[in-house]
């Protein structure tokens, strides 16, 4: 069960000033089962965070850091996670249809049994460490 609800999450990124540096810290939080979808999460740090069946459709999680993230069953459809640190996340199960995972490094991300129909992987280091052409 999420340590938060979908409003709280909301307030806590608008409480953080857009200013350069400044990020948002969801580091290790529950935040699975949330809606979360269209939110902006770029630049944020959620390392270690349990994202599990979140919805994040068309969320923006360009250049964010999802080390050890786990997403089994996350719903990322048309999520942008272009630039964004995966390694060693779990997207096992996870949709990410026409998703946009552009020079993301997924360097042993585990993607058993996620939907990537669509999925953009362009120059992207994909689990096993090569470069996605």
């Amino acid at each position: 069960m999420a340590e938060f609800n979908r409003k709280e999450v909301l307030q806590m990124i608008a409480a953080v000033p857009i200013a350069e540096g400044n990020q948002i810290n969801f580091a290790g939080f529950d935040l699975s089962g949330l809606d979360l979808s269209l939110v902006n999460l770029s630049d944020a740090d959620l390392s270690d965070a349990n994202l599990e069946g979140t919805d994040l459709r068309g969320a923006d999680l360009d250049r964010a850091i999802l080390n050890g993230v786990a997403f089994q069953g996350a719903d990322l459809r048309e999520a942008v996670l272009s630039r964004a640190e995966l390694v060693d996340a779990d997207l096992s199960g996870a949709i990410l249809i026409n998703a946009d995972l552009s020079e993301a490094n997924l360097t042993g991300a585990i993607l058993t049994g996620a939907d990537q129909d669509g999925a953009i992987f362009t120059g992207a280091t994909m689990p096993d460490g090569t470069k996605h052409a």
